[in-house]
């Protein structure tokens, strides 16, 4: 997530300076036709083309406002996340406790009990993180030409690089122990089968009348808002933003562009002398603006690639962490996440 008030320049070159060099280029190869060869059959009317970038204006916006709704809606089920994960420790420490047992329990075997629950709720959190992360085949780095190469890059400079986090194999394994690590990470699905576990561990729980039948309910009630949660979230995940809309837009942004300076240099000859040169500015300009919003939709459909347009689940589960560690009283937490680049993961 970007956490800067504004793009600087040398942001936007970044995302988007490529594409300036290719405008720029067709046209002043427009211009320079134009001027030099005479060529009637150069310039298109203006109200055709007037036409195609409404048509082209009308459909990026569609396109960029479904992308917003994937983005947003990540962001609320992350949020959702963190009150839920509130929740759990807070009935946890409410609900499981010595009030029923047939025999008497140490304040040290409940405090551990507690720690047991938290700690791989911690552990679900960074491994539901991780499989977020995986690619999938439409995702910038999965491209197989230079976007996704490009996109390495990136994810280097304003992505999930920038921290060389190994959440995977150290989290886990600090948060589940080695046995367990070693048995939950052979699952397709680490996250699902932690949670599993702790329905497991609440079955035991009422077992050795730690907790009573109602108890045991409304804890597996908030195991089932981890599942919604997750099962949201891996929606926007392996349903891509349908391609033929996403596909399509970016295609007729590059016909607009394609037919802009053949209609910009005409109307600007008409200035005077030096009007056809005029036209390359303001093609640039022009075709920029339209690019620009192709590519913010594009590179926001997707929360859940590495990049900066991310949702910053590193520092979701964090705070979560952070939270559930100080229930436990323990006193020696990690830092927050902090922003590197203007970017929070």
């Amino acid at each position: 997530m970007f956490v800067n008030k504004n793009f600087g320049f040398r942001n936007i070159w970044n995302f988007s300076g490529m594409h300036l060099l290719w405008i720029t280029a067709w046209s002043a190869l427009v211009a320079v036709l134009f001027e030099y060869t005479h060529w009637e059959w150069l310039h298109i009317p203006w109200l055709p083309l007037s036409v195609i970038g409404t048509a082209v204006a009308f459909y990026i916006g569609f396109k960029n406002n479904q992308a917003y709704d994937r983005l947003w809606e990540a962001r609320k089920i992350w949020g959702a996340i963190v009150n839920s994960s509130r929740a759990w420790g807070s009935a946890v420490k409410g609900f499981v406790t010595d009030q029923f047992a047939d025999r008497e329990v140490s304040k040290e075997e409940l405090h551990l009990v507690h720690k047991n629950l938290f700690y791989r709720h911690i552990a679900w959190l960074y491994a539901l993180r991780s499989q977020l992360l995986i690619p999938t085949s439409w995702e910038h780095i999965s491209q197989s030409n230079h976007i996704g190469k490009l996109n390495a890059r990136r994810m280097e400079t304003y992505g999930v690089g920038l921290l060389k986090d190994n959440v995977t194999i150290a989290e886990l394994d600090r948060f589940l122990g080695k046995e367990e690590h070693e048995r939950l990470m052979n699952y397709v699905n680490t996250a699902t089968q932690i949670i599993d576990q702790q329905a497991q561990d609440l079955k035991a729980l009422r077992e050795q009348g730690l907790i009573d039948d109602f108890r045991h309910m409304e804890l597996q009630k908030i195991l089932y808002d981890f599942y919604e949660h997750q099962g949201k979230a891996e929606r926007i995940k392996k349903f891509p933003l349908p391609r033929q809309y996403a596909n399509m837009s970016f295609i007729f942004v590059g016909i607009f562009i394609f037919l802009l300076p053949l209609g910009m240099v005409a109307e600007f000859h008409k200035l005077g002398a030096f009007g056809a040169w005029l036209s390359i500015p303001f093609s640039v300009i022009v075709g920029w603006v339209f690019i620009m919003m192709e590519l913010v939709g594009d590179y926001s459909e997707n929360p859940f690639e590495g990049l900066g347009n991310d949702i910053p689940m590193l520092s979701l589960c964090r705070v979560i962490e952070i939270d559930l560690r100080e229930m436990l009283g323990e006193t020696d937490l990690p830092p927050a996440i902090a922003a590197v680049n203007g970017v929070l993961m």
